[in-house]
């Protein structure tokens, strides 16, 4: 009987479960780029010729470009600036003069459509460096349209002594050793066949968190492990959370730092914006939901991620995101998480005067429920459907004239509250004021410590 081991169990699962969901594999060996190089050169070149009205000449100028970002990382902090930059190449910065008469066209790296995206998973990626000892082996690397993604590490799951976080350990170590690997990087993650646990590029250990595909939080055996690994490494999925659902911040001492969502983020972001797209496209359906996470979940993130997604739906025709507190200490840590965050277009709304200028702009607006309340009674200020409002601490102060203020100012707007501690009373209930007929048990996301 053959031994048990990474290779054989929990690495020939992912590899098994990528293919259930839409990658190819392909060898290392068979692999189309040198040993020293990040990007697959001649798939990315396939990818831009497809997606773009270019020539091959300047498709190599589009990826000469891209390839310089990822070959000057030398430290953990200088690969997350690089990381910021080579996304934004992809998704704001690229705009190159190969259009009628020098005009500057959008070049796009991915498609909308999975099938037109040339998704590729590997094992045991070799990327040697000549000017140091060696090279490291990454247990599994995944690949779209020739730009590496994702990296993973398997360990076994036979050991008990061996967990998750000894590929997070490993990972880690990778990226102070290789980091220009890590230029290109969404995500990391590790398992041991028990537990999927992911991390952004420079997150200790103790930062990671997992991915669970929904609320049932299924974890322990290796088919949950698949279970979530489908979740989280569909190949739109990862390249909505690295378009949508990553922003890089600052700690206090101004440290530059990579945020990706935590699962409860993305589900929750995104049953907001799908919620919001279904209905403005149907132009009917329901116009409210609960987020019912617990307290310290990261609710102000899940705003943050949801109103950068849905400023950049152009369906929605230049939304207006609203954020409202009950609070002015909480309206300044939101406003805070985006100024760090560089989220464009965002600004604060200080009195009712500003309330009732500001709302028609296209911008990301942050204030307190109590600018409703100076409103003159049954004034409309904007009848726009597309204003979308996100309530945080929902469960507070929604009831009466300012939540009654609100809603009127506001006729054909979308109401999304967000509460770790919804109340159901008849005075005072919480799931009647956000809640939508058509949500079962009267939320569109939860998330807390019982499930």
């Amino acid at each position: 009987m053959a031994n048990f081991n990474e290779g054989n169990t929990v690495e020939e699962m992912l590899i098994h479960a990528a293919k259930k969901n839409g990658w190819k594999y392909v060898k290392p060996q068979d692999m189309p780029r040198r040993p020293d190089e990040v990007l697959v050169a001649e798939w990315l070149k396939e990818a831009l010729l497809k997606l773009n009205p270019i020539t091959g000449d300047q498709a190599e100028q589009v990826i000469y470009k891209l390839r310089a970002v990822t070959s000057i990382a030398n430290n953990v902090e200088a690969t997350i600036t690089n990381n910021e930059s080579f996304r934004d190449l992809l998704f704001e910065n690229n705009s190159w003069p190969f259009g009628e008469d020098g005009e500057n066209i959008s070049i796009r790296f991915f498609s909308n459509k999975p099938e037109e995206n040339h998704c590729v998973v590997t094992n045991q990626w070799e990327f040697p460096r000549p000017s140091r000892e060696g090279g490291k082996r990454l247990d599994l690397v995944y690949i779209i349209n020739g730009i590496p993604l994702v990296i993973g590490e398997a360990k076994t799951a036979v050991n008990s002594s061996v967990t998750w976080a000894d590929g997070a350990s490993d990972i880690i170590h990778y990226q102070k050793s290789i980091p220009e690997m890590f230029v290109t990087n969404v995500l990391c993650f590790a398992t041991e066949g028990r537990e999927l646990q992911y991390g952004s590029i420079g997150c200790p250990i103790d930062k990671w968190g997992p991915w669970f595909a929904d609320e049932n939080r299924r974890h322990g055996q290796l088919a949950d492990v698949e279970h979530n690994s489908l979740s989280l490494l569909s190949p739109m999925r990862l390249l909505d959370i690295y378009r949508f659902y990553t922003v890089f911040s600052g700690t206090s001492n101004g440290t530059k730092i990579k945020i990706v969502c935590r699962y409860q983020q993305y589900l929750g972001g995104e049953a907001i914006v799908q919620r919001v797209m279904n209905t403005f496209e149907k132009g009917k359906g329901p116009r409210k939901g609960l987020i019912w996470h617990f307290q310290g979940s990261g609710k102000s993130w899940l705003m943050v991620f949801a109103a950068q997604k849905l400023r950049k739906q152009q369906v929605l025709k230049a939304p207006t995101v609203l954020i409202v507190d009950d609070r002015v200490d909480l309206q300044n840590q939101i406003m805070g998480d985006f100024t760090r965050a560089n989220i464009p277009n965002v600004e604060f709304i200080n009195s009712k005067s500003e309330l009732e200028t500001k709302i028609h702009q296209r911008k990301i607006l942050i204030t307190t429920i109590f600018k409703f309340g100076d409103l003159d009674e049954n004034e409309e200020i904007d009848d726009r459907s597309n204003i979308i409002l996100l309530m945080d601490e929902a469960h507070r102060t929604q009831e009466g004239d300012l939540g009654k203020k609100m809603r009127t100012a506001l006729p054909n707007a979308f109401f999304f509250g967000l509460t770790g501690t919804p109340i159901n009373r008849h005075d005072h209930n919480t799931f009647a004021c956000f809640g939508a007929e058509e949500d079962e048990y009267g939320y569109i996301s939860k998330y807390t410590f019982q499930n």
